[in-house]
């Protein structure tokens, strides 16, 4: 049977689940995330959903519903809505059951919820808490926080939490930050939520303690996750720098983390990678290739190939974010930073052949270049950006869903997809729309395969770019200068 082709983000367009947390039960790959609202005026403000794909066929991603609502839990009752779904993490337990551990602002604790299977209706558990049933985080003490779980090989369980920001009020309520470096502690197997030891620091060092860590630059912010490949331990993290995930590595789960490195950057920064900044050229390693906000994600292995799952930004603020997942390079127990991509999770470059959605893009940026996103929408003078023709979506509303789209497409824009077998590809039709007068040039790696001058007005119009001299391995960068702006729904390669 042939396989679905697969792209970044690899959910639907409409769909935004960040900090997403994969793991494998059985012959498929689950994903557990928070759920943003498009447009939202906070993270986390929609109800926990969960998304699945065959091992076999990473493209083929099945909605599975919504598995948890926030009004389960005792402790969110009468919250304000401010206070979000945070980054969840799911664990087979040793009962066979499937245990979500979560954080909802406000509460301050670490919540869990179980169920019978990996994504169906979660129910309330009860509140991790010590031996005496005071609830970790309720009576004071670093911020319980991005919660990721870990059993071990030899039956022992292990949280690991915190937010190392001192500088974040809205976040921190009144609690302290891991200034110091996440926090771990020992669960008891029998029941889930029982502290057995702890907390404890594993050498991941924050804010307070990095100089002369080798964490300098690099310090642990939030999103604790931990992963086990090749029996040593790996802790991945966001670090203060925020749109990066790094790793921390250690022959043991508690203790003697050293710096690994930088997993991947929404920006692309750290990482010198071709993103057309001088239309097809290498760009610094210093600027973003997008505008950048946190991100939050895991490692994982599949049939021998390992992957980083992180999320991106749309809609010119920081709180409309979406799965995305790339291949890493792992050799000799080091990961080696991730390019961001169009193609993913798909087994090699798109196919030259066919129709894409716009959104794809993993290269982003006008004029006014890119910028570190807030929760106050961003200026669209100078600006392309991603949003959507509809307000946010649920599946189970029945109506036909949204589309996300490249919108204000103006002077100087870059539009930027990786990677494409474009060795005998002719032509790339653009569907556009808008006022707008210029020329449109479709560059690859390190040259111009062709280009068109266009007039528009108003009406949707496709516009067709004859290409020459494209690789098996070639990015496109759509560049646009002239006056007037547009918006870009697709584009068929053929």
């Amino acid at each position: 049977m042939e396989k679905t082709q697969a792209f970044n983000p690899y959910m639907p367009s409409y769909e935004y689940v960040p900090d997403g947390e994969p793991h494998i039960v059985g012959d498929r790959v689950y994903v557990y995330g928070s759920h943003d609202k498009f447009n939202g005026w906070n993270f986390c403000l929609n109800n926990y959903v969960c998304y699945s794909a065959p091992l076999d066929d990473l493209g083929d991603w099945r909605y599975e519903g919504e598995i948890l609502r926030r009004e389960q839990d005792p402790e969110a009752k009468g919250l304000m809505l401010f206070n979000g779904m945070a980054a969840p993490d799911m664990l087979t337990g040793p009962d066979g059951r499937f245990y979500l551990y979560y954080f909802i602002g406000g509460t301050k604790m670490i919540s869990v919820a179980v169920c019978d299977e990996p994504a169906g209706k979660y129910e309330f558990y009860g509140y991790v808490h010590y031996e005496d049933g005071t609830p970790i985080g309720k009576e004071g003490g670093p911020l319980q926080f991005d919660p990721g779980i870990f059993l071990d090989d030899d039956g022992r369980l292990y949280l690991y939490t915190g937010f190392g920001l001192k500088s974040n009020p809205i976040i921190l309520e009144g609690s302290k930050p891991s200034l110091e470096g996440p926090m771990c502690y020992e669960l008891d197997p029998k029941d889930m939520l029982t502290v057995k030891k702890g907390p404890m620091h594993i050498g991941v060092c924050g804010e307070a303690n990095s100089k002369g860590s080798g964490y300098e630059g690099h310090e642990f912010l939030e999103a604790s996750s931990l992963r086990k490949f090749d029996g040593r331990y790996y802790f991945i993290y966001s670090s203060l720098q925020s749109h990066e995930l790094c790793y921390a590595v250690s022959n043991e789960p508690t203790k003697g983390f050293v710096y690994g490195g930088t997993l991947i950057s929404n920006g692309d920064i750290g990482l010198l990678a071709y993103n057309g900044k001088t239309k097809g050229g290498e760009r610094t390693i210093s600027t973003a290739s997008n505008d950048t906000g946190n991100t939050h994600g895991s490692l994982i292995e599949i049939n021998g190939q390992y992957y980083v799952f992180y999320h991106r930004q749309s809609n010119r603020k920081q709180s409309s974010r979406q799965a995305c997942a790339e291949k890493i390079r792992f050799e000799n127990g080091k990961f080696y930073q991730a390019e961001m991509t169009s193609c993913g999770l798909n087994e090699g470059p798109l196919e030259g052949k066919g129709r894409y959605p716009a959104h794809i893009c993993c290269n982003l940026y006008g004029k006014k270049k890119t910028k570190f996103l807030s929760m106050i929408k961003r200026p669209f003078f100078g600006v392309p950006y991603l949003t959507q023709d509809e307000p946010d979506y649920k599946e189970e509303e029945g109506k036909n869903p949204p589309k996300q789209y490249v919108k204000n497409v103006c002077d100087k824009s870059v539009i930027g997809y990786k990677f494409f077998d474009l060795s005998n590809t002719k032509k790339i039709k653009l569907l556009i729309s808008g006022n707008a007068k210029g020329r449109v040039e479709v560059w690859g790696k390190d040259r111009c395969l062709g280009s068109k001058r266009i007039e528009l007005l108003k009406d949707v119009a496709s516009v067709t770019v004859f290409l020459e001299g494209g690789s098996e391995n070639e990015p496109i960068f759509i560049h646009f200068e002239g006056k007037g702006h547009f918006s870009f729904y697709e584009f068929t390669l053929e």
